[in-house]
């Protein structure tokens, strides 16, 4: 086996992106690190979302 294919170099690990939002960063409304919606771009927790919802003009429809 070649040891080059199964460990990678400083070089590609440099060039991946890391995610911002998620557990690094939180809500952005209160900072909540857990529950985050990040669909079209919100990156709220689901409390927040629930507030200003229908400021945004989603609808509850159960």
């Amino acid at each position: 086996m070649n040891a080059a294919a199964t460990t990678r170099t400083g070089t590609e690990e440099q060039t991946q992106k890391k995610k911002v939002f998620g557990h690094k960063r939180g809500c952005e409304r209160c900072g909540r690190k857990r529950g985050i919606i990040r669909r079209y771009g919100l990156h709220l927790c689901r409390q927040c979302f629930r507030e200003i919802a229908p400021e945004l003009g989603f609808k509850k429809y159960s």
